[in-house]
């Protein structure tokens, strides 16, 4: 699909393979969805900006190149576990959070919390949200990220659906979706099928 990017991999397979099994324990699964997480951010940091510096070697001065700072939001809860692996790979990063739940008879989203950093509108802002479904709490993060003055946005997902795809582009077409996987489409509750079950409630255990 346009504008979405399913990173292809076998080791990030394996994690998605645990990710969606049942027979997945709590423990193996936020292990499983640190992996995932990682090699993902590994790819979405692909093309950040960099910045040239002077390096001093033990032997003669080169220059050498340092990535821009960014921004990670986590769409809560589930957005949570996957900050870490930004975190590892870019440790100065700035976090903010978005809290937003879904209203399982409307299947629209609810806002609950917010806190955001100020750099929006200077850094590279990617939003963390493992499952992209019907794609309105996606849609509704970006419009709120959008209206703080963040101009740079990427979305960061394990699992979506056409339908999520479709909504994020319909309402933002300049943000780049980053992906472990497209699932055949939505069920009648809204939820991805053949999916993992709810991410965050197996991330903690409130299944």
């Amino acid at each position: 699909m346009e504008g979405l990017r399913v990173i292809e991999h076998p080791v990030l397979a394996r994690a998605l393979t645990e990710l969606r099994s049942t027979d997945t324990s709590r423990a193996a699964f936020r292990a499983a969805m640190a992996e995932a997480s990682e090699m993902l951010a590994y790819e979405a940091l692909r093309d950040l900006p960099v910045h040239e510096v002077e390096v001093q070697t033990p032997l003669e001065a080169t220059t050498g190149a340092r990535p821009e700072r960014i921004t990670v939001i986590a769409v809560l809860r589930a957005g949570l576990g996957m900050v870490d692996a930004f975190l590892r790979l870019m440790p100065d990063a700035a976090v903010g959070h978005l809290g937003m739940r879904r209203n399982e008879e409307t299947l629209q989203p609810e806002d609950y919390y917010e806190s955001l950093p100020e750099s929006l509108a200077s850094t590279t802002v990617f939003v963390v949200d493992p499952m992209l479904a019907t794609g309105g709490s996606s849609s509704a993060a970006l419009r709120r990220l959008r209206a703080a003055g963040a101009r740079d946005l990427r979305l960061v997902c394990l699992v979506a659906a056409p339908e999520g795809v479709a909504a994020v582009r319909e309402q933002d077409p300049h943000v780049p979706i980053i992906a472990a996987a497209l699932d055949r489409g939505l069920d009648e509750r809204g939820y991805i099928r053949p999916g993992l079950g709810d991410a965050g409630d197996r991330l903690f255990g409130t299944e």
